[in-house]
């Protein structure tokens, strides 16, 4: 429907058209039990299950990143969109009971992500990584990075702190652990890194390029690889990778439209060998093997042949997404889309395969676009 009222066209259109150039961001909290939107208005947050809009603040202007600090009042915010909130190269500490902002960090360039967790908070611009105490905003790091234009990093959000980070050289990731003071170099692909995950204990990283073909999952303490994991044999962009609570499986977004998961079970018995899991509770091991190729006797002659094929495969709309882990008692995913959707999917933990869609729900109501007149 459109008219004319006032000067302005105000047109109907349907709650994905109304937002898909609205969301600017989208990012888990440290145990993905919730999720941020960053919009041209300001920022929501939502619970990831069962899925339910929490709160919103409205600014009437444009957050680029909403950083959560698990289910905290404390975020971090960055401007972003036509018109910023900030500036763009500001973090901002906001205090949500306190409804302000209570510190600020200020950069030569753009921010390009930031990472918290309960003592720290890491600044990604697009040559540097900064890291800082969160209490009273003390620099206590400065990392050199390759070009990093999507200021990919990861912090482990429990137990020893560890960042992992582009290092100087294309294709190498750096492995910092601050409370064992160790410092690991480790070339992760050819070509350049595009995704960077850690499992939530810290104990195993994942990359993948810019060719999108390999996931690669490493071992934090020594950089050992441990499982080479298979999105498919055509370039694809990577949108995100998460390993689930347990580092039983791993998950990945691309531009195909097609999430893929992945079991872990090689990677778990190495990282989790019997006698270092004895009275463990968070150790949940799986015994369920990734398919791998007929022609697996050719691995000596062509990586293709030896790396693991997706476990399980859940199929949405092609639009920029992010994938996490859904509640403890069920194997399922929650994915994130920028044209603000929400999914709720389950998979088979024995025989994987095609996933169950549970919930598919719209992040927004729908509303008018007013657009002046010309």
């Amino acid at each position: 429907y459109m008219g004319i009222q006032r000067d302005y066209i105000i047109i109907m259109v349907e709650p994905s058209d109304a937002h898909s150039n609205k969301i600017l961001d989208i990012s888990f909290n440290q145990d993905q039990g919730c999720f941020a939107i960053s919009t041209e208005k300001g920022f929501r947050i939502y619970n990831s299950f069962p899925f339910k809009d929490t709160f919103q603040r409205d600014f009437d202007a444009g957050i680029g990143i909403a950083s959560m600090l698990f289910r905290s009042n404390i975020l971090a915010l960055v401007g972003g969109g036509t018109h910023p909130k900030y500036p763009p190269n500001k973090v901002i500490l906001w205090d949500d009971h306190q409804m302000k902002c209570i510190g600020e960090l200020s950069f030569k360039s753009n921010v390009k992500a930031v990472k918290l967790r309960k003592e720290r908070i890491v600044v990604a611009l697009e040559l540097r990584i900064y890291i800082y105490q969160i209490s009273d905003l003390k620099l206590l790091d400065a990392i050199d990075t390759y070009q990093n234009p999507l200021g990919l990093c990861a912090l482990s959000s429990k137990d020893a702190t560890i960042l992992i980070c582009p290092d100087k050289k294309k294709g190498y990731i750096r492995i910092v652990n601050y409370d064992a003071n160790t410092n690991v170099e480790k070339k992760a692909h050819e070509s350049t890194i595009s995704a960077i995950a850690i499992s939530q204990d810290g104990k195993m990283c994942a990359t993948a390029s810019d060719k999108g073909t390999l996931i690669r999952v490493f071992k934090t303490d020594d950089g050992k690889l441990l499982q080479e994991l298979r999105r498919g044999a055509d370039k694809a962009d990577i949108h995100s990778v998460a390993f689930d609570k347990t580092s039983s499986w791993l998950a990945c977004t691309s531009d195909k439209g097609t999430v893929h998961i992945f079991s872990l079970a090689e990677a778990q018995k190495i990282v989790y060998p019997p006698e270092a899991e004895a009275g463990s509770k968070e150790v949940k091991k799986t015994e369920v093997k990734n398919p791998t190729s007929m022609f697996k006797f050719m691995k000596g002659l062509f990586s293709y042949f030896s790396s693991e094929w997706s476990f399980a495969q859940f199929r949405i709309p092609d639009a920029r997404s992010v994938v996490a882990f859904g509640p403890d008692e069920k194997t399922s995913i929650i994915v994130v889309s920028l044209d603000g959707k929400y999914y709720l999917a389950e998979f088979d933990p024995k025989t994987g395969g095609d996933c169950r869609k549970v919930v598919e729900k719209a992040l927004f109501p729908s509303e008018q676009l007013i657009t002046p007149l010309i």
